[in-house]
């Protein structure tokens, strides 16, 4: 005897119908749970930003200074002082071209920074040769810079070599000295006073 497959009546491929959208639906929402899931854990780990102690990618510590220099002239350059304060150590000293006295601290040296920040405009500051030693942590670099800006509405160009001293501070890097100086010029530039053109 010879078995007949039955064609399924209309209500048994309601039932199988619905059991395969109630199946794919389940799946559907396992798959949304979990990309959730994903993206909650994605926005709970840290992500780097401005106040983050330096970049996540591992570096050594002689990018880690090359990285802090160039966050340092950036921040200088655009005037973002929270971003310059991160690379400066709080007693940090600076000593500029002109023969002036140094000056010691961030705090003495903020307003200073601000004065002569708000005569630049169109400010350019080009580092070459850049030279980067490492000793434990203590470090030091240095380059030579090439300075163009709006000084007063005037132009402005000068050049010189900066030498700055490091110290890594809970795993972090920090200019600790910025001793700046103002190479002498073989053509004439046009200037403006001494010490207004020049970083730092």
């Amino acid at each position: 005897m010879e078995e007949r497959i039955r064609p399924m009546n209309w209500c048994a491929r309601r039932i199988v119908a619905a059991l395969g959208i109630l199946l794919l639906m389940w799946i559907a929402g396992a798959a949304q749970a979990n990309a959730q899931q994903n993206k909650k854990n994605k926005n709970n780990s840290p992500v780097p930003t401005a106040t983050t102690n330096g970049p996540t990618i591992p570096m050594s510590d002689e990018q880690q200074i090359d990285y802090l220099i160039s966050t340092n002239l950036g921040a200088w350059q655009v005037g973002d002082v929270d971003k310059l304060h991160e690379t400066y150590a709080d007693d940090v000293t600076i000593v500029q071209g002109p023969f002036m006295a140094p000056v010691v601290g961030w705090n003495n040296y903020l307003p200073l920074y601000q004065q002569q920040h708000a005569r630049m405009q169109q400010v350019r500051m080009d580092r070459t040769n850049t030279v980067i030693k490492v000793n434990g942590n203590c470090g030091w670099a240095t380059f030579q810079w090439d300075f163009s800006a709006a000084v007063d509405g005037q132009p402005s160009a000068s050049q010189g070599h900066m030498t700055l001293v490091m110290d890594k501070r809970n795993g972090k890097w920090l200019i600790t000295l910025n001793h700046t100086s103002v190479a002498e010029q073989s053509a004439p530039k046009q200037m403006s006073a001494p010490g207004s053109t020049q970083p730092h």
